[in-house]
């Protein structure tokens, strides 16, 4: 099948060597053919929302008005951020006068899908069990959604925002053992690492203690944002909080390919700053325990 594909900008950067290569790994696995929104740009995510909101909304919604020349239905977007982003656009653009704004969507609006979401639908979700060739037993996760991907629900069209349930749908296909925990979607502190490092110090070591204390052996986030402040600041925050957490942080996409044996899968996770590799080894889960069924590359 055929979608529209918006990456952001963080996968063009910072995300790309882990998050990026293995969703267009696991698409390509399930013959997803992904179509970039050409000349696609910034959706305005952090910034123009919170100092100009006529450049917000029309920053987001040139690329939905970019994606509609696309003949596909869906359009995947793997950023949380982005997501919200856009379907806020939409949101505003469906109500604005015509003179508001000088960006204006067709008749035709695509479906605007989180990838995780999109992967967590019945179809995609049976694929997921014919796929898996070596499911992840033993291993015990929580899913950590953050703030941006199901609300505000009247804008994200989630039904389950206070409690989202997509990725553990994923998880429990791969053979993980998921566990419930409150903190679900409380906020990392996103952007503010930059400016109050503090901050997020604690917000993130708040999230790390209570994985540990529900029995979770690691996190699985669908946010590239997220997965920095929860991965790439841990030796830091266990400093602050004089406390070993060792938690791993994987992405939702590179459990998919490790379950089912797409080549690529351990290089991703080799990117991460806290070192996952050695749970994986530990419950038998690394490439000389699988036997690959497809191959994709990005």
């Amino acid at each position: 099948m055929k979608v529209s594909y918006y990456p952001g900008c963080s996968l063009e950067g910072t995300a790309k060597s882990d998050y990026a290569e293995s969703l267009h790994a696991i698409a390509k696995a399930f013959d997803i053919q992904l179509e970039e929104v050409r000349d696609w740009h910034c959706c305005g995510a952090s910034a123009a929302h919170s100092i100009n909101h006529r450049a917000s909304i029309e920053l987001a919604g040139n690329i939905v008005s970019l994606s509609s020349k696309l003949p596909h239905e869906d359009l995947l977007v793997p950023c949380p951020m982005c997501f919200n982003r856009l379907k806020t656009a939409v949101n505003a653009l469906k109500e604005a006068r015509a003179e508001q704004y000088r960006v204006q969507l067709g008749d035709e609006i695509p479906n605007i899908w989180g990838f995780a979401e999109y992967f967590s639908t019945p179809d995609m979700l049976e694929q997921i069990i014919q796929q898996v060739v070596k499911p992840l037993k033993d291993l015990k996760v929580v899913c950590y959604y953050g703030c941006m991907s199901n609300r505000p629900p009247e804008i994200t069209g989630a039904e389950d925002h206070e409690n989202p349930q997509i990725m553990e749908r994923i998880l429990d296909k791969l053979g993980a053992t998921v566990l419930d925990w409150p903190y679900k979607t409380d906020c990392c502190g996103a952007s503010m690492v930059l400016s109050k490092p503090g901050i997020v110090h604690v917000l993130v070591g708040k999230l790390y203690d209570m994985a540990r204390r529900v029995g979770a052996d690691a996190v699985v986030v669908s946010c590239q944002m997220c997965h920095m402040n929860l991965d790439m600041y841990q030796t830091q925050i266990e400093t602050t909080w004089e406390k070993k957490f060792d938690l791993p942080i994987y992405y939702f996409s590179e459990l998919i390919g490790l379950a089912c044996g797409i080549k690529g899968a351990e290089k991703w996770i080799s990117k991460h700053i806290t070192e996952s590799l050695s749970l994986l080894d530990r419950l038998g889960l690394l490439k000389s325990n699988v036997t690959p069924q497809v191959e994709a590359v990005a």
